[in-house]
């Protein structure tokens, strides 16, 4: 029995701390990928969004297009988010998230380490696929740094440089905003159909 997951990073966010919006371009995103799920060949099952702001609106958009119901969980925020800390530079956040992710044993001193990040949305595609009815597709928007957290915690290195020539390296680069990263969990296996597809967008501007 298998389950094929979409996982969608939020479209661009505004460049402030705290739990921000979508900008006007990231809204633009939204809506393309909105809409390349609306003529999609297969019916959406679910979708799940990240608590945070901008994976809401996301999810909303897509939402609407599709007609699908959306469910917010918590597993799904980001390893730690700009703002959780008082007083944090932005300088400094990044500090935090590059040892974070150099060394995914680190626990940051709020948020999760990057082991505790890709271990919480493992168990959240796990109990969704035995949830789910066979040949279901779920939708899960998300963040990019949670995604890479997974990916590297799931599969060998070999099978991400398939994708990237040096994926661990540069995983805090590799997914765009509003990209789709395509997975077929099939008892208990994971395998990689396509990872941080922009195809449906009009550009691939991956800034923050």
């Amino acid at each position: 029995m298998s389950t094929t997951f979409h996982l969608v990073r939020h479209g661009l966010k505004e460049r402030r701390i705290g739990d921000v919006s979508l900008t006007a371009e990231g809204a633009l995103q939204a809506e393309a990928t909105a809409l390349h799920f609306s003529k999609a060949t297969f019916p959406v099952t679910k979708i799940l969004t990240s608590p945070l702001r901008r994976a809401q609106e996301t999810a909303n958009m897509i939402a609407r297009h599709t007609h699908s119901h959306i469910t917010e969980d918590p597993r799904l925020r980001e390893r730690a988010n700009w703002g959780d800390c008082p007083d944090q530079s932005f300088e400094e956040f990044i500090a935090m998230w590059d040892r974070c992710t150099s060394d995914p044993d680190y626990i940051p001193p709020v948020g999760d380490s990057a082991k505790q990040a890709g271990e919480r949305l493992a168990s959240l595609l796990t109990e969704l696929a035995n949830e789910e009815s066979e040949n279901s597709n779920i939708i899960v928007v998300a963040h990019g740094g949670l995604i890479t957290d997974f990916m590297v915690q799931t599969f060998i290195e070999r099978e991400l440089n398939v994708w990237h020539s040096d994926f661990i390296t540069m995983q805090n680069q590799l997914i765009p905003k509003c990209s789709i990263t395509t997975l077929i969990y099939d008892q208990g296996n994971y395998t990689i159909e396509a990872f941080a597809s922009t195809e449906h967008l009009n550009f691939n501007d991956v800034k923050e």
